[in-house]
Order: structure tokens, then sequence, then C-alpha cells
């Protein structure tokens, strides 16, 4: 066991480096590919305006989303009633996409928790 968490502190002190040097360039040709989306001069103006007028077009795509979201309501419902004539590759997609839901929100709970897998700390 020890010797694993050496080797995994030898990668992480590696990828520590790597990152120091290389890091600003990468950072650099981020910025340079995708200048057209920034916003120059960057003022407290024209970020508020930004955060506008992403939260009106949120809200302005509110009634195409729930128009989706009760189309894929009914899709369910219809699969529910049609269940005898699922296929166990459909089923077992579904089983699986379940698991993965339920593994995603395990893994929440614990990054919630402070990486603790017996509780929250008191």
């Amino acid at each position: 066991m020890a010797s694993k968490l050496k080797q995994l502190q030898s990668k992480a002190t590696l990828a520590s480096e790597f990152l120091s040097k290389h890091g600003t360039t990468y950072y650099k040709q981020l910025l340079e590919q995708n200048k057209q989306y920034i916003q120059e001069p960057a003022t407290v103006e024209k970020c508020n305006e930004l955060s506008k007028q992403l939260f009106y077009t949120r809200l302005a795509s509110l009634p195409s989303r729930n128009e989706s979201f009760w189309k894929e309501l009914n899709h369910a419902k219809d699969l529910w009633k049609n269940r005898k004539e699922l296929h166990v590759e459909q089923v077992g997609i579904a089983t699986l996409f379940g698991l993965e839901c339920f593994a995603w929100f395990c893994a929440g709970e614990i990054i919630g928790r402070g990486f603790t897998f017996t509780g929250y700390y008191v």
C-alpha cells in the first residue's frame, strides 16, 4: 500500500510540474482560440448586461423545454403501458442508466460530505 501511495505521489508531482511548465501555454492557446467570446473591456456594466442576457435567454427557452419534458414523459408512459413488448436489450440499457444515475448520486453525496464514507462531520 505504501508503494502505491509513493507511486501516486510521484505521478502527482510530475503532473504538477508539467502544468507549471506548460499551463500558461495552454491558457494562452485556449484564450486565442476563443477570443471571439471575450468581451473587451471587461467592465462591471458589461458583466451585468451579459448576465441579464443569459438569464432572459434561459427564461425564454422555458416553454420549449417544458414541451420537451412533456413529450419525454408521454414517451415514458407509453413504454410503461407497452412494457410487455420491451426487449431485454432495452430493459438492460434502462437498468444500466439507472445504476449510473445512482452511482453519480452516491459520488455527489460522498463529495458533499467532505470525501467521507461514514457520515457528516458534526
